[in-house]
């Protein structure tokens, strides 16, 4: 069979469709550059807002203006916490590709290990890490002179504390973000944060601010705040502390100091303590404030406050009489004890000598009800509101459930808690008349508001029985202070077990609380050594010693007129005939 003839092809139809395929292509792409020519004409002739928009939109950024933090000062002006300038540097790996020179050279800048860096750099999945925070000046210059693709700085502040370890307690801390996280930092953060703003810049290729455009929000500048605490006193108390703990070996330690007066603080320490401009000291060990947050037994530092209760409660006088026995007495199946036998004695003799058997007989006599509602007065089972944060309120349970034997050992601080700063604020009452003014941690200017306690006569009566305590034959002559009279009472405590079960035999707190001048008090200065270690541990010992120093320092400092002589009699002897208190 045979195949059917191809139809044969025209050469010059062939030719002629080439040809306006050809034309057409070129048509469309001069016509194409045409449009976007006349496209570029009219964007960069007549509506070029569109490409300024556009450009504006890739290289300026709206970045924040950090607020400036409020200065703390003590009492007399001085600084304790400023902010200084820093400078935050993180990065973007996936638009980052440092060479090996540049990785050995942030790593030398940053005191870090150069390998660590080049992990940082390598791990593409994250659009942000953080390199370094709050770098200072100096270093950040040298960062940002290595021109590093995809390493991005912002400002911010740092604080500083120029007291460092010997305010940290007082002062606390803030994060990294600039917020309050201890201490007076924290109950005044809304007080002491700024505001941030904003401002409108200009970046380059490699992120950096090449231009301010335009301020959008002026940053607000935190307020600054006065405290009531002296820097002097507050050194002088550190450093006596950190001795007396360091040479009794004890746990730990704190002391407040008040202006009987106003109610200020004018030092509040402890020991351990920590720097607050290195992080690396920040434990919870250190960090505690303990002079508000512990509560611990106090012992007989309870006494005059006891007394008073009897005095205004019309139950004994004075020189009302005690038979203390043998030195100890039953009451229900515990047995009460003296560490020596006092026989006779007034009740001005019962603090004197801290009769444990004397003052448990008073407390028998009264009412309950009148010894409690003179602690809740001065404050106990409730926190001392002094402005800074963590008090704690002790623990004070209601008269109704006291039992005798409860009754008792409440006369000489066992079966309570409290904190030092609540004591040394109830001691104030004896140092105006009965009355206790309000605490505080900022400078007070005018005049403090007060709470009744006890009467004025029960309150200056009982100041005169304080004073035999530091005298010959009473259990803190180490607390004198030459020149000055001094009252104040001593505690010596066992420390209740953790876990409850009883106290530990051979753990202590060891306490004095004293005012001077005796004649017109200006200031009340408490002392509390936690576990002394050694043969040394009653308060007279341990803690009147510090108190001495602290309070002699700070009443020359203060410029208060001495208000007896210089002689032996004030000055605190060398080697002192104390009289054991019982424990």
């Amino acid at each position: 069979m045979n195949a059917m003839p191809q139809p044969r092809k025209h050469t010059m139809l062939h030719l002629d469709l080439q040809r306006w395929r050809m034309r057409l292509t070129l048509a469309l792409l001069f016509g194409g550059f045409a449009a976007l020519s006349v496209r570029a004409v009219y964007l960069q002739a007549w509506h070029n807002d569109f490409l300024t928009e556009e450009g504006d939109r890739r290289a300026q950024r709206i970045a924040p203006i950090p607020a400036y933090r409020g200065v703390i000062s003590d009492r007399r002006g001085e600084p304790v916490a400023v902010s200084t300038p820093v400078e935050t540097f993180w990065i973007n790996p996936r638009q980052a590709d440092p060479s090996p020179e540049q990785i050995q050279a942030l790593g030398k800048i940053l005191e870090r290990d150069s390998a660590q860096i080049a992990r940082l750099f390598a791990d593409k999945k994250h659009g942000f890490v953080y390199l370094e925070r709050q770098l200072e000046p100096p270093k950040a210059n040298l960062i940002k002179a290595l021109n590093l693709a995809g390493v991005y700085s912002k400002p911010e502040y740092r604080r500083y504390y120029p007291a460092g370890e010997v305010m940290a307690h007082v002062l606390g801390i803030t994060n990294l973000d600039d917020r309050g996280q201890e201490g007076v930092e924290l109950a005044f953060q809304s007080w002491l944060a700024g505001e941030a703003g904003s401002q409108r810049v200009l970046r380059d290729r490699l992120g950096n601010v090449v231009e301010v455009l335009e301020q959008i929000k002026p940053p607000k500048p935190g307020r600054d705040l006065v405290l009531s605490l002296n820097q002097h006193i507050q050194y002088l108390a550190y450093r006596e502390l950190s001795e007396a703990v360091e040479q009794h070996s004890a746990r730990a330690g704190s002391v407040v100091v008040l202006d009987a007066r106003t109610g200020e603080i004018l030092a509040l320490a402890n020991t351990p303590s920590f720097n607050p401009n290195s992080r690396a000291t920040y434990t919870p060990e250190r960090v505690r404030n303990r002079a508000i947050t512990d509560e611990f037994e106090p012992g007989s530092v309870m006494k005059p406050l006891l007394i008073s209760a009897a005095l205004d409660a019309h139950v004994v006088t004075p020189d009302t009489t005690i038979d203390t026995g043998p030195g100890w007495f039953i009451v229900g199946d515990k047995k009460i004890t003296d560490t020596h036998v006092n026989g006779v004695i007034t009740v001005a003799q019962t603090i004197q000598v801290s009769s444990n058997v004397a003052a448990a007989k008073i407390a028998l006599e009264m009412r309950g009800e009148d010894y409690w509602r003179l602690l809740t007065r001065a404050g106990l089972g409730a926190a001392p509101n002094s402005g800074l944060p963590g008090e704690v309120h002790g623990r004070l349970r209601p008269f109704a459930s006291w039992r005798p034997i409860e009754k008792a050992t409440m006369a000489y601080g066992h079966g309570l808690s409290v904190s030092l700063l609540q004591l040394a604020h109830a001691y104030t009452a004896f140092a105006n008349g009965g009355v206790m003014p309000a605490l505080t941690a900022l400078r007070r200017d005018g005049s403090a508001t007060g709470t009744r306690v006890m009467s004025a006569d029960a309150a200056n009566k009982v100041l005169a029985m304080m004073e035999l305590v530091t005298q010959n034959g009473g259990t803190a002559p180490m607390a004198r202070v030459a020149g000055y009279r001094v009252a104040g009472k001593t505690g010596t405590a066992h420390k209740f077990r953790i876990g409850g079960g009883g106290y530990e035999a051979t753990k202590y707190i060891s306490s004095f609380i004293g005012l001077a001048p005796a004649s017109n008090p200006r200031l009340v200065v408490a002392v509390m050594i936690d576990e002394p270690g050694g043969h040394d541990y009653y308060g007279g010992l341990v803690a009147a010693p510090v108190f001495s120093k602290v309070m002699a320092g700070a009443l020359r400092f203060m410029a208060v007129p001495p208000d007896t002589s210089f002689g032996s009699d004030s000055s605190p002897p060398g080697q002192a005939p104390v009289i054991p208190e019982s424990v």
